[in-house]
């Protein structure tokens, strides 16, 4: 029987699209249909039959040319990324009286984070660079911080005091001390659901805490060595962390039992996520080699190799159809995660490269690097298209905002700057 239709709801990234419905019982459900391969070369009007015999149930012939719309919609906004805009500066923020560890956007854009070490958060608002709040309390470094995206009315710091504290992102209240760690927080994140935190220590151990209640649901205890890097899967039932023991272990949230033990590294992990569909598993590594992982049997389907120093960085395209890594070597490459190819590398910075991000149509890259500068590069043709350059020391941070049209760099040097694109749609013009 068709349950009734109240409205699609378009997912720019990765592309997709959520039918909201109502059931038998009259309670809204959702339904979400990804279209991840999505590109200028698709047949809409077929995609459209596909969907439509997928979920005949909520759609009907009728709703088709409705849905082509939709498509092509989301097509557009894919293809928005290959414009050829370069990036000017926007703002210079004297933002901290120390250098910066790190910096987040929340979904709308409109708002950033930085962590520093001179132990505080501020919230800045992106289109006047105007300081909203600073968020004190923290009795060392601000190391790692997050916006809890979609919603964005929570921040959490992770601190060098074996601390992390859940925030109002708008008030700057604070809500909890998350207390438990015995050593310094290095690396934290919220579940998409933003019902659970995820914190991991120099203690070997990560530990999940309720959003609500501040009180500690289980702690993942078992790596032998520091846990310096985490990330939850889309649907926020596994976790996967880093550890400076050479492996990565996959986890049941719910349980915080370990499911797997990814061992194949020769020496400490920098970086360990999820892809977008949650069935790989990516490590970068010390030993200079990435690896994707089989979640469910733990196997490693590809060794990612050519570069000749420490891999400190890697990041996946929304999709998950792309894995960038960032080495010590000075350069990115990007390797096509379903043949493990290489399919770029990225030539130019002359330092540790430390953090990447793609844009969310997947056509840009950037990365941040001890050589004072941003690099905004395409990967097809593999080319630098721009050198953000100003910063007086290394650049420990770099963020796209969710359009991708405006850029974020923390550095040492004390401030952030933020890089406006040319045809920058999400920030009105004040200029």
């Amino acid at each position: 029987i068709a349950m009734p239709l109240k409205r699609f709801l378009l997912r720019y990234f990765p592309p997709g699209i959520i039918l909201e419905y109502y059931d038998e019982q009259g309670l809204l459900g959702t339904k979400t249909v990804d279209l991840l391969d999505l590109s200028e070369s698709t047949d809409v009007e077929a995609v459209a039959d596909q969907i439509i015999h997928e979920v005949s149930d909520l759609i009907t012939q009728s709703k088709k040319s409705q849905l082509v719309r939709l498509l092509r919609k989301l097509i557009e906004k894919q293809e928005m990324g290959n414009a050829d805009a370069s990036f000017y500066l926007f703002k210079r923020l004297k933002a901290h009286i120390l250098p910066l560890t790190n910096c987040a956007f929340n979904k709308a854009g409109d708002r950033f984070i930085t962590g520093s070490y001179d132990r505080t958060c501020k919230v800045w608002e992106t289109q006047s660079g105007r300081e909203l709040l600073t968020l004190e309390g923290h009795k060392n470094v601000v190391y790692c911080l997050a916006f809890n995206n979609p919603y964005g009315d929570k921040i959490i710091t992770g601190s060098f005091d074996k601390t992390c504290k859940v925030w109002n992102s708008y008030t700057g209240e604070l809500y909890h001390t998350l207390r438990g760690h015995t050593a310094e927080i290095v690396c934290l994140s919220f579940n998409p659901q933003s019902t659970i935190i995820a914190t991991g220590a120099m203690d070997n151990t990560a530990r999940l805490w309720d959003v609500e209640t501040g009180m500690e649901l289980c702690a993942l205890i078992g790596h032998t060595g520091e846990v310096v890097s985490l990330s939850f899967n889309t649907t926020g039932d596994r976790i996967v962390t880093g550890s400076f023991d050479f492996t990565c272990k996959i986890w049941n949230v719910e349980t915080g039992q370990c499911l797997q033990s990814l061992e194949e590294h020769h020496a400490e992990i920098s970086c360990a996520l999820f892809n977008f569909t949650g069935n790989l598993v990516a490590s970068s590594s010390i030993d200079r080699s990435c690896k994707l992982w089989d979640v469910d049997t733990g196997r490693c389907v590809h060794t990612l190799k050519g570069h000749n120093d420490e891999i400190l960085h890697c990041s996946f395209n929304m999709t998950g159809s792309l894995l960038a890594t960032a080495s010590s070597d000075s350069t990115i490459r990007v390797y096509n995660v379903y043949n493990g190819e290489c399919v770029a590398v990225l030539v130019g910075h002359e330092g540790d490269v430390s953090k990447l991000q793609f844009n969310p149509q997947g056509t840009r890259l950037i990365s941040a690097s001890t050589d004072r500068t941003c690099r905004v590069w395409s990967i097809e043709p593999a080319a630098c298209l721009q050198i953000l350059e100003g910063h007086t020391d290394e650049i420990f941070s770099c963020a796209f905002n969710y359009e991708g049209d405006v850029i974020i760099t923390a550095s040492k040097d004390n401030t952030c700057r933020i890089w406006k694109s040319a045809h920058c749609t999400s920030l009105p013009n004040t200029e």
